[in-house]
């Protein structure tokens, strides 16, 4: 009897482990008036197994915009965290050149910047507090040229010497850094790129965009809207004095000399400022 029933047990068991299997393949049939049991979640993957992809977090869409800034081959940096330094590459490897088109949209980009306002603002009130250029006066209306003027010859020499010159001579307008060596050396390299620059072609040539358009926005802007010969006031023996006219050769040639000093200074900065902000910010260089 413990035969039989033994052979009867074997039989049975994998049949009924076969109907139970067909029957959880199946879906649940249910009674009417009974709703259904709830889908139940995917499964988590295992240690091993590799996860689905997900939505970007906001750390990979703000690297996706560091990587497209570095494909267009202009910068998102700013000077001191504040001033526009979009022309300033740290990379010195291949890179492909501007296009007309970019090196317009880059320029008009750093000088229409709402930082802007605030730097020619302060700017104009050094410049009256000094009683520079005389001939414009003082109080809030004198304030108002003055502030007129600076935004003027920023956005005038900006565009000659990054946009204008560089399309039409297919020149370079960024500052690539030194990658390494001395203060020295790399101060001297900033500085010389006043009158050294590489062309689209990545050749070096002379930096004819800096030098001819800082001559011309200075000849577009002294002999503009600087002041003429201005009326001064009357002497003790009764006789009229003037400002003189800063629109002379003499002043246009001191405002190019200026203008190509500052931008060298400005190299100078944008050349170890990269090394400055990954102090600050505690970067890995």
């Amino acid at each position: 009897m413990l035969i039989p029933a033994a052979l009867c047990a074997a039989q049975s068991a994998p049949q009924s482990q076969t109907s139970e299997a067909a029957q959880s393949a199946q879906p649940p049939s249910t009674t009417p008036g009974q709703t259904p049991d709830p889908t139940p979640p995917p499964a988590k993957p295992s240690v091993g197994q590799p996860a689905q992809p997900a939505d970007q977090t906001p750390s990979q869409s703000q690297d996706k915009d560091n990587k497209a800034h570095a494909t267009s081959g202009t910068s998102n940096d700013r000077l001191f965290l504040a001033l526009p330094n979009f022309l300033t590459i740290e990379n010195t490897g291949k890179i492909e050149p501007l296009t007309a088109g970019q090196k317009f949209k880059v320029v008009a980009r750093g000088s229409f910047d709402p930082v802007q306002i605030v730097w020619y603002a302060a700017l104009s009130g050094i410049s009256q507090a000094e009683n520079s250029e005389p001939g414009f006066g003082q109080g809030w209306e004198a304030y108002g040229k003055r502030y007129g003027a600076y935004a003027a010859d920023g956005t005038i020499e900006n565009f000659f010497v990054g946009a204008i010159f560089p399309s039409i001579l297919h020149q370079d307008p960024r500052f690539f850094q030194k990658p390494g060596g001395s203060f020295f050396s790399r101060a001297g390299y900033a500085a010389s790129r006043i009158v050294i620059t590489r062309g689209d072609s990545g050749n070096r040539q002379f930096n004819f965009s800096e030098v001819f358009g800082a001559a011309m926005a200075s000849a577009i802007s002294t002999y503009s809207y600087h002041p003429r010969r201005t009326f001064k006031g009357y002497n003790s023996a009764g006789m009229a004095e003037y400002y003189p006219s800063d629109r002379t050769l003499t002043n246009t040639a001191s405002v190019w000399g200026s203008q190509m000093g500052y931008d060298a200074i400005t190299l100078v900065i944008k050349e170890f400022w990269p090394d400055i902000r990954r102090k600050i910010k505690k970067q890995p260089h």
